[in-house]
């Protein structure tokens, strides 16, 4: 037998090919939950083949309802037009995005040559220039901006379709009708859900740009430097991801100022404290401390913001209430509720410190600028997420909520989340077979076609979510080199190979890597957590597996050791909010939540980016 391995060579791995996926059975029909454009479209099969389809399970993780579209075709359109049209970020355009049963993928436009990324250079330095020298003052009016649309999208009028139209309406102010206005607002909502994403990737990509920058000058002069130590020289600042959590804190401490403690244990919802709070003057005193919260610090999602039905702590308040109780808790046994910042910024000046020591007099300079501005423009990379897709993110869906009230009095559906089972355009032919039978007095069609449409797509919706979807499609890439894929998503050869080789049935064993999203080594027992609705498993000593962690799980963090993510790179989300909290943290596993098993005792290994499975609980 030949030892020459031209003689026998490798079959040449690939990904399914995202023609040849096939639908699970009980899920026919799935195209028509979604819009053509996120379609393969058997027009562009040669075309669309040869490119590589990764699943973006970082942002969307779950099958998309048909009305949660939108915040999809949003996000990928705020983020292409702020690259190629605003910026013209010279080697960076879009990405283009496609649903597979449900499911999120997406492919990068290729680079464009490099006679026109030399002039897409000249026109990027005049316009990043401008930011990056008036950073300050544009962040300040982009906040004002942003907080305008919240309130803007707030304050859209849902018409009552009321017996008559008022008679100031006939004597003075003529005009549109209710009806009318009906679906002009709607529009308006639409149109601020589009919107919002050029707001959401205005300050971005240039914050990433800067990071970029200071990372390739620290590897240029340090080739051995790992990316968590380059990303621990710009932590330890205050961002708004942590407001929420400190303002549970807050509370905590409060409460035992005032003696209340004892009456929050065990209250699980908004007007069971009122109750039990109310009736008293320290009582209402607390209350008065909790509504100063709540607007607008509890507009923070149980999940990433992307998905209607993952509610927010305004909706839900379950969640932060069991995290003042831990905290009066953590009070009681004397420990501290700070942070740790000092200790956070003491290490960051110390790695700083270390480093430049080894740079020479004239590269100081250039070290010490770039440092500067990835630190000016850290805080946004994390607080444009409290603004867009948890702040005004809450106040969109529950906007959409009450359009749709309006059609459940009309019999349309019969419950108010039903809406988000039709996609935002069919909703637009709702409106206008509500508008023609308010305004003659009749009937409309919609309680004899809609109930039956939403009760199949909640079928297919169910089969669908148990899907597995693959990690990608297509091609295997040449080569994955593009520092924002790695930095948020964890993409690397080397994890191309490890969803290469579970395809091939090889992913078994005891270890698991990733990146090092903090450092640090915890052991402890697995709990797995899949949806934000089984967080109120979590138990205290645990270690958190999750496909990925959003910022508002903050609060059970003071119970767990640390924390394992399927997805995400060194600055995804998971990775900042677990260095910040100085906790452990694995990313970018891939498999975590379908290799551990709840209860398996297991290390989590944050300085290398390796899990261990030690052993079984009994």
């Amino acid at each position: 037998m030949s030892s020459d391995p031209a003689a026998s060579p490798r079959p040449e791995r690939s990904f399914p090919a995202p023609y040849s996926i096939e639908t699970p059975a009980g899920a026919e029909g799935w195209r028509e939950m979604y819009a053509y454009h996120n379609m393969f479209i058997e027009g562009r099969r040669e075309e669309d083949s040869k490119k590589t389809w990764f699943r973006n399970s970082l942002h969307f993780p779950e099958v998309s309802f048909p009305f949660s579209q939108i915040t999809i075709d949003g996000a990928f359109t705020g983020t292409g037009v702020t690259n190629a049209r605003v910026f013209a970020l010279p080697p960076a355009l879009g990405l283009e995005v496609r649903v597979v049963n449900g499911y999120t993928y997406m492919s990068t436009v290729p680079a464009p040559d490099a006679e026109t990324q030399a002039r897409r250079a000249e026109e990027f330095a005049v316009r990043a220039g401008h930011y990056f020298e008036n950073w300050d003052a544009l962040y300040e009016d982009w906040t004002r901006r942003m907080v305008e649309a919240i309130e803007a999208v707030s304050a859209i009028e849902v018409p009552a379709l009321s017996e008559f139209e008022s008679q100031d309406y006939v004597l003075k102010t003529h005009g549109p009708t209710q009806g009318n206005l009906l679906l002009a607002n709607y529009n308006r909502a639409i149109e601020a859900g589009d919107q919002i994403w050029t707001l959401h990737s205005e300050f971005l990509n240039l914050g990433y740009t800067a990071y970029l920058q200071f990372m390739l000058l620290c590897k240029q002069h340090f080739p051995e430097i790992d990316d968590q130590t380059i990303s621990r020289m710009v932590s330890g600042i205050d961002v708004l991801l942590f407001r929420p959590d400190d303002e549970l804190r807050k509370l905590a401490r409060k409460a035992e100022e005032l003696g209340v403690g004892d009456r929050l244990r065990g209250l699980r919802s908004e007007a069971a404290v009122r109750e039990a709070l109310g009736t008293d003057e320290a009582g209402r005193e607390w209350l008065d401390a909790l509504d100063a919260a709540v607007d607008p610090w509890f507009n923070f999602s149980y999940g990433s913001g992307m998905y209607h039905h993952h509610r927010s702590w305004v909706d839900d308040m379950a969640l932060p209430l069991q995290g003042i109780e831990d905290y009066v808790d953590a009070l009681r046994r004397g420990e501290s509720l700070d942070r740790g910042l000092d200790a956070l910024q003491a290490e960051r000046d110390e790695i700083v410190n270390r480093y430049r020591s080894l740079l020479d007099d004239e590269d100081l300079p250039a070290f010490d600028a770039a440092l500067a501005l990835s630190r000016t423009v850290f805080p946004y990379v994390e607080n444009h997420n409290f603004y867009v897709e948890h702040w005004f993110m809450t106040k969109f869906w529950n906007k959409i909520r009450e359009f749709s009230v309006r059609f459940v009095e009309w019999g349309f559906w019969g419950d108010v989340e039903d809406i988000f089972m039709l996609r935002r355009a069919e909703v637009v032919e709702a409106v206008q077979d509500l508008q023609m039978a308010w305004g003659a007095a009749s009937r409309p069609q919609g309680p004899f076609h809609w109930p039956e449409v939403i009760r199949r797509r909640r079928e297919i919706y169910a089969v669908l979510r148990e899907w597995n979807p693959p990690p990608a499609l297509g091609p295997v890439p040449e080569e994955v080199n593009e520092p924002l894929t790695i930095m948020l998503w964890g993409i690397t050869p080397e994890t191309v190979d490890r969803w290469l080789d579970a395809q091939e049935g090889g992913s078994g064993g005891r270890s698991l890597e990733g990146f090092g999203g903090s450092p640090g080594v915890a052991e402890g027992p697995a709990r797995i957590v899949l949806r934000p609705d089984q967080l109120d498993t979590v138990q205290d000593g645990e270690i958190l597996v999750a496909p990925v962690t959003s910022p508002s799980w903050t609060p059970v963090f003071g119970r767990i050791r640390g924390a394992v993510c399927d997805i995400g790179g060194i600055m995804c989300h998971a990775a900042i909010v677990s260095r910040e909290y100085g906790l452990p943290a694995v990313v970018g596993t891939g498999f975590g939540t379908t290799t551990i098993r709840n209860g398996q005792r297991i290390r989590v290994d944050g300085d290398h980016g390796i899990v261990t499975i030690l052993d079984d609980e009994e």
